[in-house]
């Protein structure tokens, strides 16, 4: 068993157990995102497509102001105390809403829609993030590049098994019951973070020296402030370089997420009929996500290295919206933003993940959650204005890609430097010097270890 778990999957025998814990966590995590998510598009739909800009900024708001609180926790509390009111927070407002739609119906209409949507985009940032971080946490460089990918199998399985799950349930259950059943995963989610934040890190032979030294991820209490993590981005360039490349691919997204709903919208029909349209998109984009990362995640980030993993999504990109302006149509589309989204999802982003093992334990959370929530809804909101900018040139899809096109190579230059940084900070780490051509620690600011 062992000997396969290791030819398949990379994984060694005194790994297995924390990394099968880790599946599960992201299992019950995405699970529970994607059970809601098709409800929160069709719902935000219902003011039209300047209200859902409108939306991005709100989100943008919140989660700049959920920030500080975030940090508050980070620095006072062990990190599974703060982890579980996370996931404990979300789970309670889960239940909130379901007393609301099934006690007071008669206010359940745009407005709580509305109040929904940002409140789920919030939950989306922040699950997916606190996971990831306590993944950087919990791994090394090393066994971040063999098993992140193995592990974002687990996430998706949970984004196919949330939809279906969903369609099984609402009928005998009724729509509400969902969210109840989301709550539920998270709890579960919860339980498998706290067995894993107990378990020994897994030294191996490969690793043992990178190791050495390195705290278990409940080790105390982090410290700092509140706002450290926000200083932090700005005084590191390495970071900075991480929330740029966050950036740009919050701009990306969001051209293609409003391309989806304009395109959408233009077919008509009412919150159902787009609900069972963006769930079925969802659903190609799920299954071409699990066939690339069992097929070739594992092993890519180990043979071509972090830096050109990272660039697949710019490169993505670039071709898929040169595609789209030529043939403007919804299978066009169907097809470039499954691939796009499963690049993204199954290459990309544990790669962006391995980028944080080599930063300090507070930058991990602190630093991460500003970089995840804020900067990346900051993208989404100019992205969204930009997009609308570009939409009333009449130009059509021309004029995205005409800002698309130069933007995604911008973002595979960056990528490449990332990832070179990324290994140059971590040999430095090692053999205790900066090798040449590493930024100065000036430059790096709290980037480095500590």
């Amino acid at each position: 068993m062992a000997i396969t778990l290791q030819r398949l999957f990379n994984v060694h025998r005194a790994e297995v157990a924390p990394v099968a814990l880790s599946v599960l966590f992201f299992f019950c995590v995405l699970t529970a995102l994607m059970m809601l998510r098709p409800a929160r598009e069709a719902l935000g739909m219902q003011g039209g497509l300047d209200a859902v800009r409108w939306l991005f900024v709100g989100t943008a708001l919140v989660t700049l102001l959920v920030n500080p609180v975030f940090g508050t926790l980070v620095s006072r509390f062990r990190r599974i105390v703060f982890i579980s009111a996370t996931y404990l927070f979300f789970a309670s407002s889960l239940v909130v809403f379901y007393l609301l739609i099934v006690f007071t119906p008669d206010v359940v209409g745009l407005i709580t829609g509305q109040i929904f949507y940002v409140w789920f985009s919030v939950f989306n940032l922040f699950s997916s993030m606190v996971f990831w971080a306590l993944m950087s946490d919990r791994y090394s460089l090393e066994q971040s590049k063999r098993f992140f990918a193995l592990i974002a199998v687990g996430g998706t399985l949970g984004a196919i098994f949330g939809p279906w799950l969903a369609s099984v349930l609402a009928a005998p259950l009724g729509t509400p019951a969902l969210l109840l059943v989301s709550s539920g995963f998270l709890i579960l989610a919860l339980c498998a973070a706290t067995m894993l934040v107990r378990i020994q890190p897994a030294h191996t032979t490969q690793d043992d020296d990178e190791l050495e030294g390195r705290p278990r991820p409940d080790a105390g209490v982090i410290g700092g402030g509140a706002w450290d993590g926000i200083k932090a981005v700005f005084q590191s360039g390495y970071l900075t370089g991480i929330a740029v490349y966050v950036v740009i691919l919050a701009v990306m997204a969001t051209f293609l997420y409003f391309t989806r709903l304009q395109m959408v919208a233009a077919l008509g029909g009412g919150v159902d009929a787009r609900t069972t349209l963006f769930a079925q998109i969802d659903l190609i984009t799920q299954i071409a996500t699990l066939v690339i990362q069992v097929l070739v995640s594992g092993h890519l980030m180990k043979r071509l290295g972090v830096h050109i993993t990272l660039a697949l999504l710019p490169v993505t990109a670039l071709l898929g919206f040169v595609g789209l302006a030529l043939a403007g149509s919804l299978a066009a589309l169907i097809i470039f933003e499954s691939a796009f989204r499963a690049v993204q999802r199954a290459i990309m982003r544990p790669a962006r993940e391995t980028l944080f093992t080599v930063v300090s334990a507070e930058d991990k959370y602190k630093a991460k959650a500003f970089i995840d929530t804020f900067v990346y809804r900051a993208g989404d909101v100019a992205g969204a204005q930009l997009e609308g900018a570009l939409g009333r040139l009449a130009m059509g899809l021309a004029a995205v890609a005409s800002v698309a096109v130069p933007l995604a190579i911008v973002w595979a230059v960056l990528a490449l430097w990332l990832g070179r940084t990324q290994q140059r900070i971590a040999v430095s780490d090692r053999s205790g010097h900066i090798p040449a051509g590493l930024p100065s620690p000036n430059t790096l600011g709290k980037g480095a270890s500590t």
